[in-house]
């Protein structure tokens, strides 16, 4: 049984990535590992697309996709369950940009601001990268209110490159789907 509370509880969207093994599989696995974690819900799952590498170009594709949680951790706490999963999925960190079994990016969380050493938010980059973009687009709602909408659609216009951007497969999130697949 989840234990959230409506009153304390945030949405928070997370970026996905994976470029090694079965990267479709990891990233399944790791948005199943965020549902069962006791104070997540995951409320929405992006397509998927698959991406070419970015700053490291020397590697394989990417699939990346976005999901929007619900949880009463705050932004640290969450960022600790992702490294986790993370660790768990076979992350090891050798190379800045470099190849990986997954990656988790905490990317906005109500519209809070945060500027530590392990937290930046929003995220720094997530307006200028389609890989981000594109599938967080898929699950913004109009109505969301913490602002995200007005950013997402207003960095799309802006953004030049979107190439090397490519849809990979539809995907409707469904917590009996992503648990039956284990």
């Amino acid at each position: 049984m989840k234990l959230h509370s409506t009153s304390e509880s945030s949405e928070a969207y997370i970026a996905l990535g994976a470029n090694l093994g079965d990267r479709e599989g990891t990233l399944m696995e790791a948005v199943s590992r965020l549902h069962m974690h006791q104070q997540i819900t995951v409320l929405r799952g992006s397509n998927l697309y698959e991406t070419e590498p970015v700053g490291f170009v020397d590697q394989p594709y990417f699939l990346n996709m976005v999901v929007a949680v619900n949880t009463d951790l705050n932004p640290h706490a969450l960022l600790k369950v992702m490294q986790e999963i993370e660790l768990e999925l076979g992350r090891v960190r050798h190379t800045h940009w470099g190849p990986r079994t997954v990656d988790l990016d905490l990317l906005w969380m109500e519209g809070l601001v945060e500027d530590t050493p392990d937290l930046i938010l929003p995220h720094p980059r997530m307006e200028e990268r389609a890989f981000v973009l594109v599938p967080l687009h898929d699950i913004v709602s109009s109505e969301e209110t913490s602002g995200l909408h007005i950013v997402v659609k207003t960095a799309l216009e802006k953004l030049d490159e979107k190439e090397g951007i490519q849809l990979w497969r539809t995907y409707n999130w469904q917590p009996e789907s992503v648990l039956s697949e284990n």
